[in-house]
């Protein structure tokens, strides 16, 4: 029998609550506490310095090969739009593979194309189009790092304490925004750009030896690694039936469109200053960067006093001030504040998108999710980089920057009005209540077709089947192939729930796969049957290929 059938309502586990406006929230470096945490935060710090000084490096390197505002741009295009392109895949593997190895090979290839970009320079082959080759392969690395780090942080600390490490990632974030420029800088000044591709190689080397003192254990499934195409699959579908992380998807991607223009653009306002230089990109890089940190460390307090729409909409509207404040700002000393601003208001708003990004995904596809989140994200940011560039290319940079903040509170307000976060997060919590059933023989081909017999009062017909449209986003989020609501046109009190999975192995993944939430969905339904015997259930495996032609 199926676990619909066999197993007895749940009790949800008692998780603390979570925390809304007016609540305590965890201080801001509790995460800290926690060794394993530390270490590989540390790591993270100096995982992207190295992008940091690398972005910044190319970047300046552009403005020195053209003139071209596009150029300049795309320096940004070409480091995010790897997310946007191998986000998926990269997270497919993060869940699939050993997250300590992964995460240190994504440190090795960083190294590597560090060392490439300085055998390039050292031959002074270096033109523009090759700059953003080579930033582009850098922006792989990133591709992949990303979210394997994401999916092992919930691992690393305590549930209440998850919005405190994403600040705390915001912070190692920002604070390499200020290293990162400032020793690049400063290498760039005194001794040139290779040296600064040097360090950065020798950066990522050893953050690949530290990763290797994790001592992470990977748990390998019985069922054996998942196939990558699957993985992806099933990754997309969980996404795509959740309408929470799409709603999510939806706002982080607008959000980045709009903010992203004061980064893209950002060399071109530190060149327009009186005496801009090097120098004046790295202090203003650098203020968004403190910005940010004070952000981060402020955001517990924040918390405590708006609820996350409050801080979505203010902090859209502080970026949009920050543009204007950026865009028109006489020097550097008018700049510097306006960029502090913006990189406060940022960090806030990208810190409580990912918050509740990470808290709608179970362990199984979360670096999946947060790979597409990311993909969300970094995609809005290449579109944004490129969109900007070429209107302050067709105007000014100053009108070019005004209309991308005017824009961005414009959007941000209509989707706040239009798509509330009002959805009550779902309890995620892993369950082994559903047993994985057990067949005589057992198949090595071929679907799997399992329906689920329901005899219900036909005068709940119309209650029955607005349960089970949740029914089918859960099936379908689970890896289910297809889902289907069958209804007996000679018995209006009986449906069958019809669920297609990929294989038997898949079949049995599902049931690794359960949440409390749907031990609770599987009571609700389990309500409905009026008969004394728990719902009929047959489990068919579909043999029509084998008669096709």
């Amino acid at each position: 029998m199926p676990p619909e059938a066999t197993q007895p309502p749940l009790t949800p586990p008692e998780r603390p609550p979570l925390r809304r406006s007016g609540m305590r929230s965890p201080e801001a470096l509790a995460p800290l506490r926690h060794a394993t945490f530390r270490m590989l935060w540390l790591t993270w710090v100096a995982a992207n310095t190295c992008m940091w000084m690398n972005d910044v490096a190319s970047a300046w390197m552009m403005t020195s090969l053209t003139a071209s505002p596009i150029m300049v741009a795309l320096v940004q295009s070409a480091s995010t739009l790897p997310v946007f392109l191998l986000g998926l895949p990269s997270g497919a593997l993060a869940d699939i593979l050993d997250r300590r190895r992964y995460f240190m090979m994504t440190q090795i290839w960083v190294a590597a194309v560090a060392l490439l970009l300085c055998t390039v320079l050292f031959m002074g082959w270096m033109t523009a189009p090759l700059l953003l080759s080579l930033t582009f392969l850098n922006g792989i690395g990133l591709a992949m790092r990303w979210p394997v780090f994401a999916a092992i942080v919930p691992e690393l600390v305590p549930r209440p304490q998850l919005p405190a490490a994403m600040g705390l990632n915001g912070i190692a974030m920002n604070a390499s925004r200020i290293i990162g420029p400032l020793v690049a800088g400063a290498i760039i000044a005194s001794v040139g750009s290779i040296w600064v591709f040097v360090l950065n190689a020798v950066l990522s080397i050893g953050s690949a030896f530290v990763i290797l003192r994790w001592k992470r254990v990977h748990k390998v499934s019985p069922l054996g690694r998942e196939r990558l195409g699957s993985a992806i699959r099933v990754g997309t579908q969980f996404v795509r039936q959740s309408p929470r992380m799409r709603a999510v998807l939806l706002r982080v991607a607008v959000f980045f469109v709009h903010a992203t223009a004061l980064l893209a653009l950002l060399p071109l306002v530190a060149r327009a200053m009186p005496g801009g230089d090097a120098g004046t990109f790295t202090t203003l890089l650098a203020s968004m960067g403190a910005g940010a940190i004070v952000g981060a460390l402020s955001l517990p307090h924040l918390r405590r006093r708006w609820s996350n729409e409050t801080l979505l909409r203010n902090g859209s509207i502080v970026v949009s001030l920050a543009l204007i404040g950026a865009a028109y700002a006489p020097n550097v000393y008018v700049g510097m504040p306006a960029m502090a601003i913006g990189g406060f208001a940022l960090l806030c708003s990208a810190n409580t998108l990912t918050t509740i990004a990470q808290l709608c995904l179970p362990d199984w596809v979360r670096a999946r999710g947060m790979s597409i989140y990311q993909m969300s994200l970094m995609g809005g940011s290449a579109l944004g980089a490129a969109l900007w560039g070429q209107v302050s290319s067709m105007t000014s940079l100053h009108i070019g920057m005004s209309i991308a903040a005017v824009s961005c509170t414009i959007c941000m307000l209509a989707l706040q009005y239009f798509m509330p976060d009002r959805s009550i997060l779902e309890d995620l919590t892993p369950s082994s209540v559903f047993k994985a059933p057990v067949a005589k023989e057992t198949p090595t081909h071929g679907h799997i077709q399992v329906n689920i017999e329901y005899l219900i009062d036909p005068l709940r017909a119309a209650e029955f089947r607005s349960l089970m449209q949740e029914s089918r986003r859960s099936r379908l989020r689970q890896g289910a192939l297809s889902w289907q609501l069958l209804h007996d046109v000679n018995d209006p009190g009986r449906f069958v729930e019809q669920i297609t999975d990929e294989s038997w192995t898949e079949h049995l993944r599902r049931f690794d796969r359960v949440t409390a939430y749907d031990v609770q969905l599987r009571d609700k339904k389990l309500s409905f049957h009026t008969e004394s015997e728990p719902p009929q259930v047959t489990r068919l495996l579909v043999e029509a290929d084998r008669f096709q032609g």
